[in-house]
């Protein structure tokens, strides 16, 4: 049985929450919506409102419309004038696609999200998406899934699950949220390394000279070459046991385009490659004093899993599943923009 959705003005969960959905009725993020496509835009600005409360207390979007129609006190508080039928705006939302979602998503990050300009780190991490299939009633083999979008994985974690993999980045240390990319099934981390890279790059979410922290997951030599040589960003993975750092110096050097100039323009790309291979040695000798960093983004991970209905996905179309995320994700960055963004109130919001 769900609980009943009764306001308390007392509690800091539905103070978070009144701030979270106030953000929706500005005229900034207003503008971004329209230009993103979601129209008619009062239409657009209900139906987000319904879905991220469904989100922020992890029930399903039919009892939160059902409790805004009985109950007035949840719909001034929501700025609900008219509630739609579930039918009604479960058709509005699929006519939009998963892209207009996720441009909507970034840029109204880029708004709420203040001096993120200034940041000069990319956090990325992974973690697995659950579907809601279950698979201890019916036997489902590999074979069954070649032609559908979620495959079989596996998570250190929690084993074997059917679903998709989420690639979360964000940047340090505002913590905004700045790009996510979903797999199907839980390709390794070292395999998609270049994708994720080229892609954050494609999206202007990653730019040169920046510092890319990756977990152990990623390790590889050829990952800091690529990172240094051809994206020209500082690859901090962090290194396992048999990491040589002479071995991994060795293998740099000057990209053939570098000398592709006049000698000015050659000594400008040698002096910025030097400073890139500088400042990569200095951050591999200390990359345990980043783990802290990094740990941040697991909270993250575990907000959205534990509080914002994302672990097993009532959804089965890689179309869908974007589109889930990218609300979760925009959710997330709402709630990180709003002062919730250390690791103890990020773990103590997780838990309630």
């Amino acid at each position: 049985m769900e609980p009943p959705l009764i306001i308390d003005q007392n509690d800091s969960k539905w103070k978070l929450l009144s701030k979270v959905l106030n953000i929706f009725d500005t005229r900034s993020v207003k503008l971004v919506m329209a230009r993103s496509g979601l129209k008619p835009l009062k239409q657009a600005g209900v139906y987000t409102k319904i879905v991220l409360i469904a989100m922020y207390f992890s029930l399903d979007i039919s009892y939160v419309v059902r409790e805004l129609n009985s109950r007035e006190e949840l719909r001034n508080f929501a700025g609900i004038v008219e509630v739609p039928r579930t039918a009604t705006l479960y058709s509005f939302l699929s006519k939009f696609t998963a892209e207009q979602f996720v441009d909507m998503v970034l840029k109204v990050l880029n708004i709420i999200c203040q001096n993120h300009n200034r940041d000069n780190t990319v956090i990325v991490d992974c973690t697995d998406i659950s579907l809601d299939i279950n698979w201890f009633r019916r036997r489902i083999r590999k074979s069954d899934l070649e032609d559908r979008e979620f495959k079989w994985g596996y998570s250190p974690s929690k084993g074997y699950y059917i679903g998709m993999k989420l690639v979360l980045a964000i940047s340090y240390p505002s913590l905004k949220p700045i790009s996510f990319l979903i797999y199907e099934g839980s390709p390794g981390d070292a395999k998609i390394f270049d994708y994720i890279v080229k892609e954050l790059i494609r999206r202007r979410a990653l730019r040169k000279g920046n510092t890319l922290v990756l977990d152990k997951g990623f390790y590889s030599y050829r990952h800091y070459v690529e990172g240094i040589a051809r994206f020209k960003i500082v690859p901090l993975i962090f290194p396992r046991k048999n990491f040589n750092l002479n071995r991994a110096l060795g293998m740099l050097s000057y990209p053939l385009e570098v000398f592709n100039g006049k000698p000015a323009y050659v000594k400008e790309k040698k002096h910025f490659y030097n400073s890139l291979v500088l400042e990569f040695r200095e951050k591999i000798c200390r990359w345990k004093d980043f783990r802290p960093i990094r740990s941040i983004i697991e909270d993250i991970f575990k907000l959205a899993k534990n509080s914002f209905v994302f672990s097993r996905l009532h959804r089965y179309t890689m179309r869908s599943v974007e589109k889930t995320c990218a609300l979760c994700v925009l959710l997330t960055g709402v709630v990180i923009s709003l002062g919730i963004n250390s690791k103890k109130d990020l773990q103590r919001l997780a838990e309630r």
